[in-house]
């Protein structure tokens, strides 16, 4: 079944891409408080009321690719091919979305960090959503390996979606380029997978749906 998007989303992303890369620039450039959504909005040559239909608020817009990107696992998580492992769906997600970390938003992901990390509002933003992130990616383990015990796919949300974002952090924080940004994420996957693989239940192959 082919799940790539249609020609109407495709470019809603990339309207709302171009807004959330826009506003990371004009922080850097201007500061967060001194950049108002209209100036966003016409750096993305688009209007406020636009702008308004993809985010809340000027806050919403610093987590933009974060929530995208949280929002793929998730959806990935929905697609479990024959034979496939729960661990094998969840790694074969997780890489795509670390494709896309890698390439998205470049000098601006440090200053997405930074804002993160000085203003107490952001952060406690970013708790909010890693939180309901991990209880999302919780409900789709279980449902995605109804034998896997809640407690397992508690530890496993955590250790999976904890673990990479803190090495996202990391990265950005210290200014890591591409390549050492892909070799950071791809040990942090290394250890996700080591620390998941006592999980009995996420390594073991889906059953073959009998024949009709």
């Amino acid at each position: 079944m082919d799940h790539s998007p249609g020609l109407r989303e495709r470019k809603k992303r990339r309207t709302r891409a171009a807004l959330a890369t826009a506003a990371l620039r004009l922080f850097a450039e201007r500061g967060y408080e001194e950049t108002t959504i209209a100036d966003i909005a016409a750096a993305a040559e688009v209007s406020p009321r636009t702008f308004f239909s993809y985010f809340p608020s000027k806050e919403d817009v610093v987590f933009a690719e974060v929530d995208d990107r949280l929002e793929e696992v998730a959806e990935k998580l929905a697609h479990r091919e024959p034979r496939e492992s729960a661990w094998q769906t969840i790694r074969r997600g997780v890489i795509g979305v670390m494709e896309a970390l890698v390439s998205e938003h470049g000098e601006y992901g440090a200053v997405q960090v930074r804002l993160i990390l000085e203003r107490p509002a952001l952060r406690a933003r970013a708790l909010e959503r890693l939180t309901d992130t991990q209880e999302e990616i919780r409900a789709r383990l279980r449902a995605l390996c109804p034998d896997l015990d809640e407690i397992d796919a508690v530890a496993a949300s955590g250790i999976a979606i904890g673990g990479l974002q803190a090495v996202i952090v990391h990265c950005r924080r210290h200014g890591y380029d591409a390549v050492s940004m892909r070799a950071a994420l791809d040990r942090a996957l290394a250890v996700v997978e080591h620390g998941l693989g006592s999980v009995e239940a996420l390594n073991a192959p889906a059953p073959v749906s009998p024949r009709s």
